[in-house]
């Protein structure tokens, strides 16, 4: 299955042809939120997980094919895209390909390595994640590996937001009573104050998250968190772009077919259809909203089944 995705809307990045550096749920935390599904590889070994070669020949035949428009090109995936020990390779290699900024999602675990903040200054947007203010309250949302500690991810953020030269953008997952409290926000935003950032971005859990105790907040929330943060935060919208024709309704048709049958994972339609699970996820919400499908956690996996 290719590791590019897309171009799939993006609720902030436009356009985004994804690209994915590492295998399915290989990651340095396993969020309790995550719409992935729990990590089963959690690890911080950085190595050439899938071959640069490849991911960046993909890049640039879609490029070529001009076949739809891209606002970003952004490193981000099926786990933390920074485990790869060539993204700053590819990043480089595709710079000289084309134009398209550069974005990386990131848990912004790595970045008290030197060697990788050197990497990502190549980039345009870098958008680390921050839903923590304190070590308790990290291992409870994000599950970190034992070697990590809320210290280690926060001073990496600091410092790499001091050299980048490019934007960020500090996303921030609120989950209904865990980390949203007004002693907790205030605690963050005494750690933001520290960080370089452009924007700061609330973001609640709006998919089926790993873990079936996970609630979002209200929008309402939001806004009021928000103006505790100040002028550079906002609520992450929905995408309100003029669309593409993004989606496929065969598309649709055939994982409607896959749960009347049985009970799927996302791993289950995204092998039987043969696309990347990241844009699977689009068409599952898309299906949710107009409740043609519902889900379930089971065994620790989420399931997909008929309304």
């Amino acid at each position: 299955m290719s590791q590019i995705f897309g171009p799939v809307p993006s609720r902030r990045l436009g356009f985004s042809l994804g690209v994915d550096t590492i295998p399915y749920k290989t990651c340095t935390l396993d969020c309790i939120y995550c719409q992935l599904g729990r990590t089963t590889n959690k690890t911080l070994e950085r190595k050439e997980y899938i071959l640069a070669d490849v991911i960046v020949d993909e890049v640039e035949k879609i490029i070529k094919e001009k076949k739809k428009k891209i606002d970003y090109i952004t490193f981000s995936g099926s786990g933390e895209p920074t485990l790869n020990l060539k993204i700053g390779d590819m990043i480089e290699r595709i710079k000289k390909i084309t134009t398209i900024p550069i974005a990386v999602l990131t848990n912004g675990t790595l970045l008290y390595s030197e060697k990788l903040r050197d990497e990502l200054k190549k980039a345009d947007l870098v958008i680390p994640s921050l839903d923590a203010a304190d070590d308790p309250t990290f291992k409870q949302v994000n599950r970190p590996h034992p070697s990590l500690s809320f210290e280690m991810m926060v001073s990496g953020i600091v410092k790499f937001s001091q050299e980048f030269k490019g934007k960020i953008w500090l996303e921030i997952m609120l989950v209904k009573g865990i980390n949203d409290s007004p002693k907790h926000i205030q605690k963050i935003s005494k750690i933001i104050k520290e960080i370089r950032v452009d924007k700061i971005q609330l973001n609640t859990p709006v998919r089926p998250p790993a873990e079936e105790f996970v609630r979002p907040l209200s929008m309402q929330n939001l806004e009021e968190i928000k103006s505790l943060l100040g002028d550079k935060c906002e609520v992450v919208a929905a995408f309100k772009r003029a669309r593409q024709k993004a989606y496929r309704e065969d598309v649709e048709e055939q994982i409607i077919t896959l749960i009347k049958r049985r009970p799927v994972t996302l791993t289950d339609i995204s092998n039987s259809l043969g696309i990347h699970r990241n844009e699977v996820i689009k068409y599952i919400e898309s299906l949710s909203d107009r409740k043609l499908l519902q889900s379930k956690i089971y065994s620790g996996k989420r399931y997909y089944y008929p309304v």
